[in-house]
């Protein structure tokens, strides 16, 4: 856990007058004993970098005979900066970035923070220069992502909500949403994108899956039927909502929630088995061993519409089951396939944590920039990136590269990139106590 750190050694010696506490007599050094080892915490410091341009002047232009008659002068080269004009450098904005976005550190309480180590900035300053920062360096690197993403053969997909303040035509208190892509856990890569916007509407999620003709894992929100994708879908939240409890939260034993609920537990115990073996092989023991189950439960879920209830949400659940039931039987398709939504809920996650703390986002522009930051974050932790060397990175090259021009090399910026430096990449020998 602490071979990663660097080192020192504090050392305490017996004064060299100090005589016998017992008898008075002389005293001989005979070793050394280690008392414990402590980990001390240094706080982070600021510090205040003047950049220095040199000039120097020819000495042959502007004299007589001289090919170019006027004076010459020239600067050395100097790096471009992150925003012009600012006080703002890679390293400063990377840890408001992060403060935020990955700590969930809302720039409310980072404006306090920067003011007890020295530096007065205000939450308008912190929020001007992640917006600026995500428009001009980061965008590029976020649209990138979401391009390699539509090439993938499964993705999963999930959407929450976020309340934007000065979005055009609603309340300030009204709903906005946030969309998650989520590659596939047997794809090459791996990528949360996050995508903001205004409504819930169907349209959106057609959209942004434009061009991917393979499967999704979704719910069943009818707004995804107008994907053109094999969609797939899940059940089991429905049936544990379902699910009476006592006046402690506690479930009251043999409802009919649960024994539904069972049913898919089954099915989860047989993906644990077989989570391990190759994709062709667990299609065949899906076959041999989940199929029995899901025809057992639509049994029990024909047999239990049946009955009379006043149990609305176990209702739910039934004619939720029975309405997509094709999209629940997916899975059985191809052995890539997963059984739940799981690994995009956990993309959502961070997020909807830290909206607990930040509420909202004041303006469309501002929600944008969480989607930017969060597809970088989510995508960096994903790999197994140190997000802040990797964010830190990013800003330190973009600005001085010539991506425009030369769109390609946009590639060697994303996450799952071989070209990213070794700083960037949480070195797990060093960094244990940092791994999930």
């Amino acid at each position: 856990m602490l071979a990663g750190l660097p080192q020192e050694v504090e050392e305490y010696v017996i004064p060299e007058k100090e005589t016998c506490s017992k008898c008075g007599g002389e005293l001989i050094v005979i070793g050394k004993k280690v008392v414990r080892t402590e980990v001390e915490f240094e706080p982070a410091k600021l510090k205040v970098k003047q950049i220095i341009q040199q000039v120097a002047k020819c000495t042959m232009c502007g004299k007589e005979g001289s090919e170019n008659p006027r004076d010459h002068f020239q600067k050395a080269a100097v790096p471009s900066p992150i925003l012009p004009h600012s006080i703002a450098t890679s390293s400063l904005v990377t840890q408001v970035i992060y403060q935020k976005f990955a700590q969930g550190l809302p720039f409310a309480r980072q404006e306090k923070d920067w003011y007890r180590m020295g530096l007065v900035l205000s939450r308008g300053n912190l929020t001007n220069w992640t917006i600026r920062c995500s428009e001009e360096w980061l965008t590029p690197i976020y649209n990138r992502i979401h391009e390699v993403l539509l090439n993938c053969q499964i993705l999963h997909m999930d959407e929450t909500r976020i309340q934007c303040n000065k979005e055009m035509g609603k309340k300030a208190s009204s709903e906005s949403y946030m969309w998650v892509i989520r590659s596939g856990a047997c794809e090459d890569i791996r990528a949360a994108f996050f995508h903001y916007s205004r409504t819930r509407s169907g349209d959106v999620a057609k959209d942004l899956l434009w061009g991917f003709h393979g499967y999704l894992t979704t719910d069943a929100y009818i707004g995804y039927e107008k994907v053109e994708a094999s969609k797939e879908i899940y059940c089991r939240r429905y049936y544990i909502e379902s699910i009476p409890l006592d006046n402690q939260g506690e479930e009251i034993p043999g409802s009919k929630g649960a024994e539904g609920r069972e049913f898919i537990n089954l099915l989860f115990k047989v993906e644990q088995e077989i989570k391990d073996q190759p994709y062709e092989d667990k299609k065949q023991k899906r076959q041999d061993a989940s199929r029995p189950i899901l025809e057992a439960f639509w049994s029990w879920v024909e047999e239990t519409a049946a009955l009379s209830t006043t149990n609305e949400k176990l209702t739910t659940a039934l004619v939720y089951s029975k309405n997509q039931r094709n999209y629940l039987e997916t899975f059985l398709e191809d052995g890539r396939l997963p059984i739940s939504n799981n690994l995009c809920e956990a993309n959502i996650k961070p997020f909807a944590t830290a909206r607990r703390a930040w509420l909202f986002a004041d303006t469309p522009k501002g929600a944008t920039a969480n989607a930017v930051l969060y597809t970088l974050v989510e995508s960096a932790r994903a790999n197994d990136l140190d997000v802040y060397e990797y964010l830190k990175y990013i800003l330190e090259s973009m600005p001085n590269n010539d991506y425009l021009n030369h769109p390609e090399i946009l590639d060697k910026y994303l996450p799952w990139s071989k070209e990213l430096p070794e700083e960037c990449r949480l070195i797990h020998k060093h960094k244990k106590c940092l791994k999930k």
